[in-house]
């Protein structure tokens, strides 16, 4: 539960707010109840239903998009009809209304669901005690949202600048360690679901040690990055590649097995023995290759591929080892 609501931001909030109208709003429909007014009371009790609703799908399917858009819209309404019905003394269950709205939803919605709230309430003469109140709630609130547009747009973007440098690889721009791990998950369902199979690939560049001891990182890491473009000029959109570590990368291939696999991993091989070079000469990988089982773990696949990617370097580099096959070296060094 914890793990889910550290990485997702919006559920994080859906979660605090439900939890606030819980805390917040039931005490005050029980005493709308003991007070006689019933009409207030139920309210109340709406609110709280449709926010704790919203909370347990969101939190059930996972789906915080929609349960934050549903949200943000019955917290707005809750807010005007309790306007509406207590007078000036609900004004100002609006503007907790007005800051949450923003991250609930994308911007432009909020400032929407704002600007349609203030004025259905502008709209409502007992909600005001005169037109000076009317107007200084409406430049308040006006201030109010301004403020969380602006906190909230800057959170976001550092939160995505964040995001982006814990799933990235700062040298060759490829997803990293963490990102794969995901997408494998994905890809493990996706199979599941549907049938369609998937290969991973994990390749190793051949004497890489050698390269930096005797050129220099600076030229590794010119290698590296000359890998990665010749594999993501050569290989499908909806191919990926990760750097596991090191000169070690990960390349997942869906929707291909056999023959085609087979073809796809033969000519990726030639391409990186013509075209990756440094100094000294030209650069050669060893692959190791796995399909996805029915039912497989996503460790037992990784290890799979990488016991054939150790198999084709013990088999001399500059090879491809299939996990399904590894007795069979589908190419031979140059």
């Amino acid at each position: 539960m914890f793990h889910r609501l550290k990485n997702d931001f919006r559920l994080s909030i859906i979660t605090l707010l439900g939890i606030s109208a819980i805390l917040g709003i039931t005490p005050f429909a029980i005493m709308r109840f003991i007070q006689g007014n019933v009409v207030a009371g139920v309210v109340d009790l709406g609110i709280l239903a449709g926010i704790v609703g919203s909370l347990a799908y969101a939190w059930v399917t996972g789906d915080t998009r929609r349960s934050g858009m549903f949200l943000a819209f019955i917290i707005c309404a809750s807010a005007v009809l309790v306007g509406a019905v207590m007078g000036e003394a609900g004004l100002f269950w609006l503007f907790p209304c007005l800051v949450t709205t923003f991250f609930l939803v994308s911007s432009r919605i909020a400032a929407g669901l704002n600007i349609v709230s203030v004025l259905a309430l502008m709209s409502i003469e007992t909600a005001f005690s005169s037109p000076v109140q009317m107007w200084t709630f409406a430049a308040t609130a006006a201030t109010v949202s301004a403020c969380a547009y602006v906190f909230a747009y800057r959170n976001q973007d550092q939160r995505e600048r964040l995001e982006h440098l814990a799933t990235i690889d700062p040298l060759t721009g490829v997803k990293n360690r963490r990102s794969m791990d995901e997408e494998l998950d994905l890809a493990a369902a996706n199979a599941e679901r549907t049938g369609l199979p998937y290969a991973l690939v994990m390749m190793d560049l051949d004497h890489f040690k050698q390269i930096n001891d005797v050129y220099g990182h600076g030229v590794g890491d010119d290698v590296l990055t000359d890998l990665v473009a010749l594999i993501e000029h050569n290989t499908r959109k909806s191919d990926q590649l990760f750097r596991y570590g090191g000169e070690e990368f990960v390349l997942l291939l869906p929707g291909v097995d056999g023959n085609s696999l087979q073809t796809v991993m033969t000519n990726l091989q030639q391409i990186l023995r013509k075209h990756l070079k440094y100094p000294g000469g030209p650069v050669t990988s060893s692959f190791g290759v796995a399909l996805l089982r029915h039912g497989e773990s996503i460790d037992s696949w990784l290890s799979r591929a990488d016991e054939a990617l150790y198999k084709a370097k013990e088999s001399g580099r500059d090879t491809i080892i299939f996990a399904d096959e590894s007795d069979q070296r589908l190419a031979v060094p140059a």
